[in-house]
């Protein structure tokens, strides 16, 4: 038991295992850890209301890690992933048609045959009933809010958020106090900029000697088409228009099962024009001549957006520290170039879990597990990572068709000859520091759109059924209220109101014509949870934080 403030205590509960967030990572080590010893204690918390509610990926998913974690998993009858892919189309687009690019003259890690198409949420449903099967404790809608420590300052544990408290901060009628997760060893799998891995990452200083991570911004619908458009197992991706030479990022649209397709556009957040608006861009992208046909007559489902991880090999932090470890996007690791993580989010889940084992059965607790750090560079994750490491920095420094020439030709060195010709390049910036002044940026004026093609930021978030109670503490947290209209507005135009998918920031003038006295609003009750605010702000003034548990999207099979 402990208390906090004037709260009172918190119940406390003992596992030998406390894991972060149900998605791949997470799941994929609480069910190892089961298999290596069934008497191992294995708690996961989440904080969406129902494992896979916050997960978003495109998805073509590579089976290496379900095939090495459940072998048998293709002959399961309720198995997650029924589509093969069957067809692999790369295209660069310009404003009014698109050159496909052959695919024998794509690097081979870029062929998608063998993949699956599907939903990564439901991926990660069925390995929670797995895992459940297994003894394995989840608890959904539960947010980890606080990282415990012993008093030797090693990790042990966590402490979910307090329930049914007001904007006040003061306990409402019904308030529930946080639990308090304690494990001999907690493992972080929050994803891309964990709120809780933020926090390690500065305490025990795991970025020290790395590159600083770098992140997109993945939007992501879901469309009901007609099945004369639809082809099972299609998967196309795209680069340049709507995008300017400059800015990095891409298209991706793929079919799935029941007449269903994903059409997910990504944008490098090292982008410098503050006046760019990732949402828009996607919306525009989908008016393209080569990707409009497959929506005639269709019917958007579901929307949603997440910020990915990009820095890769170079930028992987140090993943293990006293009493704990990173894994998944918390990590770092996905392969930016092959658009995918949840392979090597699986494959860590099981590495850590591996090492973890090793040591509790060695009577072990609390201490670091240096040996998964120094294993996961010569781990197929290391492999998979290192061969792509320069696309990323070469793109952000020589733009489009210098980067991607050269980084293919990188992703082939690699391949072919175990080396290259670069070394390993540095990322440079963060990404919150590279926008331009507003002063020298070129305006981009983004269409109206249509409601049959493109969409407005509120409508889309109605459909990610995005729900946070309204009367608790703002989770988007100032760390200088003055800072959004004195310095961001007048510098950058005040880019959260754009770089937001979710209509979250806006700057309300009390004189609109006149456009005088600026206020900055955060409508905190629309967030997705992308992180991107927390990623790109230039002030590093706002800080993302865990809302009430249960709270925000509830994607259905995203």
């Amino acid at each position: 038991m402990s208390d906090s403030a004037d709260l009172g205590p918190r119940e406390a509960m003992e596992y030998d295992v406390v894991v972060v967030g149900a998605g791949p990572a997470g799941l994929a080590a609480a069910i190892r850890l089961k298999q290596l010893n069934p008497e191992t204690t294995v708690v996961v918390v989440e904080k969406g209301s129902e494992v896979g509610a916050h997960i978003l990926s495109g998805a073509v998913i590579d089976p290496i890690g379900l095939d090495r974690l459940l072998p048998e998993w293709r002959e399961a009858p309720d198995r997650p992933l029924v589509t093969p892919v069957v067809e692999d189309h790369f295209y660069y687009f310009g404003p009014s048609g698109g050159v496909r690019l052959p695919n024998f003259g794509m690097p081979k890690l870029m062929s998608n045959h063998g993949n699956f198409v599907g939903s990564l949420g439901n991926v990660c449903r069925w390995l929670a009933v797995q895992a459940e099967a297994l003894g394995v404790e989840i608890y959904p809608g539960f947010a980890a809010a606080e990282v415990l420590y012993d008093d030797k300052g090693a990790v042990a544990g966590i402490a979910t958020g307090d329930m049914g408290v007001g904007r006040d901060g003061k306990p409402k009628p019904g308030f529930t106090r946080g639990m308090e997760l304690r494990g001999k060893y907690t493992l972080f799998a929050e994803g891309a900029r964990g709120s809780l891995t933020k926090i390690l990452v500065s305490r025990f200083k795991l970025d020290e000697g790395r590159e600083p991570q770098k992140y997109g911004i993945g939007l992501k619908e879901l469309w009901q088409i007609d099945p004369a458009r639809h082809v099972p197992g299609r998967v196309q991706h795209s680069f340049g228009w709507p995008l300017d030479w400059k800015t990095g990022g891409g298209s991706f649209l793929y079919h799935l099962e029941n007449n269903q397709v994903v059409v997910g556009f990504v944008v490098h957040l090292n982008y410098t024009n503050p006046n760019l608006s990732p949402f828009d861009e996607f919306q525009r992208f989908k008016h393209h001549p080569l990707i409009a046909p497959t929506f005639e007559g269709a019917k958007r489902i579901a929307y949603g957006a997440r910020a990915i991880t990009e820095g890769g090999y170079q930028s992987v932090p140090k993943l293990s520290f006293p009493g704990g470890a990173l894994i998944g996007c918390s990590a770092g690791l996905v392969n930016v170039p092959r658009i995918k993580g949840s392979h090597n989010a699986v494959l860590s889940g099981m590495l850590a879990a591996e090492h973890l084992t090793e040591a509790l059965a060695a009577g072990r607790e609390h201490d670091e597990i240096l040996s998964y750090e120094n294993a996961w560079r010569g781990s197929e994750i290391g492999r998979d990572l290192a061969k792509v490491r320069n696309v990323k920095p070469l793109w952000s420094k020589l733009g489009l068709w210098g980067g991607v020439a050269l980084g293919g030709l990188d992703m082939h060195m690699n391949e072919r000859l175990g080396f290259s010709l670069f070394g390993t390049l540095k990322h440079g910036k963060p990404d919150y520091a590279t926008l331009d002044p507003i002063a020298k940026a070129k305006p981009i004026r983004y269409p109206k759109p249509d409601g049959r093609l493109s969409f407005d930021k509120l409508s889309s978030v109605f459909l990610s059924a995005t729900n946070h109670e309204e009367d608790q503490p703002v989770h988007l947290k100032l760390k200088d209220p003055s800072v959004p209209v004195e310095r961001n507005l007048p510098l950058y135009g005040e880019p959260a109101r754009l770089y937001c998918p979710a209509a979250v920031y806006e700057v309300v003038y009390g004189d609109e014509a006149a456009k005088k006295d600026p206020r900055f609003v955060i409508n905190a009750q629309n967030c997705v949870h992308c992180k991107t605010c927390d990623i790109k702000d230039p002030a590093q003034n706002i800080n993302w934080t865990t809302p009430e548990g249960g709270g925000g999207p509830n994607y259905p099979n995203m």
